[in-house]
């Protein structure tokens, strides 16, 4: 890309990326009106949130590399068109089996796009302007992350939960013209003959795994099963888990996979993985550095809008109003991004940007509480959000800053994948650290109400954890049951507060994770 263009091209890249984030975000506040049109049951509509995660995350990794292979701006075209489709189904999904399915297929997609996107960043990009454009594509991730509950939120308040599908296909459609016209195709000339299809599949399933444990390990129990669980028509039965099972399947087959990986660079014959872009310092330090920093990063968006919506009683749209500040700060970021490093160095920016997300997220756990004003938590999620902006964007970066361009589309994909794993168990621990709190804390509140016998008490626990709060204005609206809605919105606030200084604890590490990046001379330094 050649002066203007190369700047268009990353505004069509960007839109791109910005729209497979969102589509993770979007959907959670069009749950309920899912549920009433389709007539599906909550746990279909677990699997509608969750298919999209689980099989994005799986296929990160191999995407990546097969765009080192086939072309970086075709893989990254061929997800968008992919993505499309996707979308169209969702929106037309008559039951909620077909949803899935799109959901399904919409992780393809958006596996494809994402590592490739980095990529071309990558291959067309130098110097100072590297710089700029990766500090664009972080804000954009930060931003939309942010944007998603907001947009969903009018969408499906103003006219159905099918535009925030439908609402892909004008802006996709964008996305492969202009990529067209303005993003030239890269991909490694060098690269050996024939695919390592076994590490292929072997990536897949162990990420599947793993990914599915993290995610659904609060929804099925860790260890003994909480709930039924039913797969392509299939019911298990078992009193564990599937959860741990699942794991330790994962666990193995990754473990495999890797033993097969090291056999393959030792022989030379062509790998999924390349080895030797671990014994790169910047690339192996930034993407573990990534991974814990992802612990702590996104994990408090989960919780956030509960507590705005069950506790606070906003709706849909007003809870991405209230989230708004985090998207702000992110894109004012991308502004500061360039001219900081400049100035400091990558990897002093990206300290300084994982110590704004822990200055936000603590003080978010400082100001969470049942009668919050709208303006107390604002100044914290906009500290937040450029944190967000500079640290995303800063630590890809520095993780990719050494790795040839020829293997930039691997490098995209294992950092992707450390990211995403490590948001997956961070959004896991936090969400255990959330319900774990609220029951207990719960509970003891109860205890102290009298008229309320342990199994009401009992029945009023299950019945506020199980809803992730959504029982809690049903208690408000009983008069018999009013003070408990009163305890539960406390709990649910003290529950939050925890979760956000549990992230903090998650960003702490990061932070020291990040003393091992290398420094940099800034330039003209």
């Amino acid at each position: 890309m050649q002066g203007r263009t190369r700047w268009w091209g990353l505004l069509a890249i960007s839109l791109g990326v910005a729209m497979i984030i969102v589509d993770a975000t979007i959907v959670n506040v069009a749950v309920p009106q899912i549920i009433r049109d389709l007539g599906i049951t909550s746990t279909d509509a677990q699997w509608v949130q969750e298919a999209y995660t689980l099989v994005f995350a799986a296929l990160l990794l191999v995407a990546g590399r097969f765009a080192d292979r086939s072309g970086r701006r075709g893989m990254f075209v061929a997800g968008v068109l992919v993505f499309l489709v996707a979308s169209v189904l969702a929106a037309l999904a008559g039951s909620g089996e077909l949803l899935i399915a799109a959901r399904v297929l919409q992780g393809l997609g958006g596996a494809m796009m994402l590592p490739t996107s980095l990529s071309l960043l990558n291959a067309n990009f130098t110097g100072r302007d590297k710089g700029i454009a990766f500090a664009i594509w972080g804000s954009t991730i930060g931003g939309t992350a942010a944007l998603g509950p907001l947009l969903g939120g009018w969408l499906t308040t103003e006219y159905s939960w099918r535009w925030a599908f439908g609402i892909n296909i004008p802006v996709g459609l964008a996305v492969v013209v202009a990529t067209l016209a303005l993003v030239p195709e890269s991909r490694d000339e060098r690269a050996e003959r024939g695919i390592d299809w076994l590490g292929a599949v072997l990536s897949v399933v162990g990420m599947t795994g793993v990914v599915f444990a993290l995610i659904e390990g609060r929804t099925y129990g860790w260890w003994e099963r909480e709930r039924p669980f039913r797969l392509l028509g299939l019911d298990w039965t078992a009193g564990i888990s599937p959860v741990p099972v699942a794991a330790a399947l994962g666990l193995v087959v990754l473990g495999t996979f890797l033993a097969q990986q090291i056999r393959r660079n030792r022989t030379g014959r062509p790998a999924l993985l390349d080895l030797s872009l671990f014994r790169i310092g910047s690339f192996r330090n930034g993407i573990i550095a990534a991974a814990i920093v992802s612990l702590g990063e996104f994990g408090l968006l989960f919780a956030l809008p509960l507590w705005y919506q069950n506790v606070l009683g906003y709706s849909a749209f007003r809870t991405g109003l209230a989230l708004l500040p985090l998207a702000v700060g992110s894109f004012v970021a991308s502004g500061l991004g360039a001219p900081l490093t400049q100035r400091w160095g990558a990897a002093r920016v990206v300290q300084l940007g994982v110590a704004a997300e822990l200055v936000g997220v603590a003080g978010l756990g400082l100001v969470v509480a049942p009668d919050t004003r709208w303006w107390a938590p604002l100044g914290f999620l906009f500290v937040y959000g450029v944190g967000v902006g500079l640290a995303t964007a800063q630590l890809t970066g520095v993780s990719l800053a050494d790795v040839p361009v020829s293997r930039s589309g691997q490098g995209s994909g294992v950092q992707s994948t450390a990211r995403q794993v490590g948001s997956a168990l961070g959004i896991a621990v936090l969400g255990t650290v959330l319900f774990a709190s609220l029951g207990g804390i719960l509970g003891d509140r109860l205890d102290d109400r009298p008229g309320l016998d342990p199994a009401a008490q009992q029945q009023i626990v299950d019945a506020v954890k199980g809803s992730a709060g959504a029982a809690i204005s049903g208690l408000a609206a009983e008069p018999a049951t009013a003070t408990a809605a009163e305890d539960a919105r406390a709990a649910f606030s003290d529950a939050t507060r925890y979760a956000a200084f549990a992230a903090a604890g998650f960003l702490v590490i990061g932070l020291l994770a990040c003393t091992r990046l290398p420094a940099r001379q800034p330039a003209g330094g």
